[in-house]
């Protein structure tokens, strides 16, 4: 457990401000002054017992999920390609293997041409194999045989490894509250502990002679407590540990003594009442003899709340809420929420939001209610719901999304640009300050998080350099990640911008072909070598990318029109290439250098691309850009870029 820190005491605070009127923001700001920066006090959680709090520092994806590439049906893995011109009129025979492959079993044999292996849902895609036939789909034939009556294509209810979480990737961000969903993700990646923020310990008193606790008979001119309550259930509603002590009466020596107790066992004490100037108003009185700085603010420009009282003592807050509970809780969600929020890790509230435009065509299964999952961004003309595109067995599907939106039964897709009703997981969603829609990389995450920690929510959508452009376009995000070739011009990205779009260089990371240290069919080669080789042995299996992707187009330019065995296995990222190579289900592909160091792998360089962001230039002057742009030209982020293997631009 860390201590928290006490701020130093701010010399220009004037102890003679007892009901000088303060504006809201000058109250404000003269109150974080003095508390902040503090450190968050943090202490270590096994998930059981994490569930409810902020984590206090980012975490980092250990591994892979899924680990390996894997079935999301039951069914037959097979070859595409054999599959090309099955119809009902024309049934495809395969053999075959003599293995079952279950959840936990490794596959042992290689699915060859005309032949199948049948597998079950979870089960890891063996070598040879592209897609999965669902059992329904196939009709026994012979002995050890099936017949297909419709084609297939590559990645077929495959989800390939790292499309759920990728190692290396941010996996959750410090200020994130845990849920079941949280834990499922951690739980997903092997980790048993976090470090998580420690609820700060907030001391609750309710002082004046007229107050009697629920419960107990109401006597002659008193009033029950209301705000004991209220205030308690506030301040464990934002993350803080609230201990309520019961009412003082107005005597200064009881009510000293009790304060003084309650800042000795805690990190913050409220009161309410005993704020204005009547005679039996003392508690302001009492706070100049706790401790330093003392009163900060007596009296803000608030309707209602006008007496609010804000001090710290020796670094700890001190509030004094009025006694009218309207007034109480409208002060203490507008000005202390805040503070307690921030000492307790968590992110500011903020207001949700439920109408939003769909901006691509989602399909969906006719005669089936389908719920799809979406993220909230900020568009030109309103709320936009991104659907989630990572299949219903991706855990992160659930924990990032902000809601859903259904499409009934009768309809067979929700078209591009149609109005919807998003239902949200939590009746709290802030739309994010920046929305990154384009190609993915780790290094993304390296820049981001001076924004995370600044109290900034970005949101990241890992569509592909052209979707991502597509997405600009649209005015549908701030910046598009690319690194796009152009063939014509020889050069990277600029040439695929349009009007309305400028060039922010980003880093340079090296491209080249990946392959299992020790193979001699690669060992000493340079990568136009390596792919003749690969090309010149038949047994030799690649794994390609998808379409779309600005490595996919490295690839075809080195494979000319080849299409080698595997050249239609098509993940859609640097870790699901690596992840692979690594397991034996392919003998080489593509990837950038970090993820292939990072797996073990050997590396043959080919080309050092640019990955560089296509910028909205009417959303340039916006605050969430200009602190990208900044932290994106830190020596900070260069730092932990060059660190983690790419070069700055």
């Amino acid at each position: 457990m860390t201590s928290t820190s006490a701020p130093k005491p701010n010399p220009s605070v004037d102890q003679d401000q007892f009901l000088t009127i303060l504006s809201r923001e000058d109250a404000l700001a003269r109150f974080e002054a003095v508390l902040f920066p503090r450190a968050v006090a943090r202490e270590a959680r096994s998930l059981a017992a994490a569930l409810g709090s902020a984590l206090a520092e980012d975490v980092v994806a250990p591994i892979d999920v899924p680990p390996f590439d894997r079935s999301n049906v039951d069914g037959f893995a097979v070859r595409s390609a054999d599959l090309a011109g099955a119809g009902e009129a024309a049934p495809v025979r395969l053999v075959l293997n003599d293995e079952v492959i279950a959840c936990g079993t490794a596959p042992t044999r290689l699915v060859l041409s005309g032949s199948a292996t049948a597998i079950a849902t979870g089960g890891p895609v063996p070598r040879g194999a592209d897609a999965i036939v669902m059992v329904e789909h196939t009709q026994p034939a012979r002995a050890r045989a099936i017949e297909v009556r419709r084609a297939a294509s590559p990645g077929q209810f495959v989800s390939y490894a790292g499309s759920d979480i990728a190692r290396g990737e941010a996996l959750l961000r410090a200020g994130t509250i845990i849920g079941s969903r949280e834990i499922g993700m951690l739980a997903a990646c092997g980790i048993a502990e976090v470090q998580v923020a420690r609820r700060p310990r907030v001391a609750i008193l309710s002082t004046g002679d007229e107050l009697v606790q629920p419960g107990e008979t109401l006597r002659a001119a008193a009033i029950y407590d209301t705000n004991g309550a209220i205030v308690t259930a506030a301040i464990a509603e934002n993350g803080g540990d609230a201990r309520f002590l019961g009412a003082i009466a107005d005597d200064e020596a009881a009510l000293e003594a009790a304060m003084r107790k309650a800042l000795a066992e805690s990190d913050m004490l409220v009161l309410s009442g005993g704020t204005s100037k009547g005679a039996g108003d003392v508690s302001h009185r009492i706070i100049a003899r706790l401790g330093k700085p003392g009163i900060i603010a007596h009296g803000v420009a608030l309707k209602p709340g006008k007496p609010l009282c804000l001090a710290v003592c020796d670094g700890k807050p001190v509030i004094i809420l009025p006694g009218f509970p309207t007034s109480a809780m409208f002060t203490f969600h507008d000005m202390i929420v805040p503070v307690l929020r921030r000492m307790a890790g968590l992110p500011p509230r903020s207001d949700a939001r439920v109408s939003a435009k769909v901006p691509v065509r989602i399909a969906s299964e006719l005669g089936r209610t389908e719920f799809v999952m979406v993220s909230l961004v900020e568009g030109a003309d309103g709320l936009i719901a991104y659907p989630s595109g990572k299949g219903s067995g991706a855990i992160t599907s659930f924990a990032q999304a902000d809601g859903f939106l259904k499409i009934e039964a009768l309809a067979d897709q929700m078209l591009a640009g149609a109005d919807a009703e998003v239902t949200l997981f939590t009746p709290h969603v802030r739309v994010p300050d920046l929305v990154i829609v384009g190609s993915h990389c780790t290094g993304l995450d390296l820049v981001t998080a001076a924004l995370a920690h600044a109290g900034l929510t970005v949101r990241s959508i890992a569509v592909g350099s052209l979707g991502g452009l597509a997405a600009a376009k649209r005015g549908e995000c701030d910046l598009a990640p690319i690194h796009l070739f152009d063939d014509k011009t020889e050069t990277y990205n600029a040439p695929y911008l349009a009007d309305g779009l400028e060039l922010v260089p980003g880093w340079r990371r090296m491209q080249g072909i990946v392959f299992r240290s020790g193979d001699t069919r690669f060992e000493g080669l340079s990568a136009q070598e390596a792919v003749r080789a690969a090309l010149a042995d038949p047994a030799c299996i690649m794994v390609n990318r998808n379409q779309g992707a600005g490595t996919r187009i490295l690839i075809d330019r080195l494979l000319g029109g080849s299409r080698p065995d595997g050249y239609w296995n098509q993940p859609r990222s640097h870790n699901a290439v690596a992840a692979a190579v690594a397991q034996h289900r392919a003998d080489w592909g593509m990837t950038i250098a970090p993820i292939a160091h990072a797996s073990g792998l050997g590396f043959i360089p080919l080309a050092e691309e640019h990955y560089d962001f296509a910028l909205v230039t009417v959303r340039k002057t916006r605050p969430a850009v200009q602190a990208f742009l900044d932290a994106l030209a830190s020596e900070e982020s260069r730092a932990a870029l060059a660190k983690a293997g790419f070069r700055p631009a």
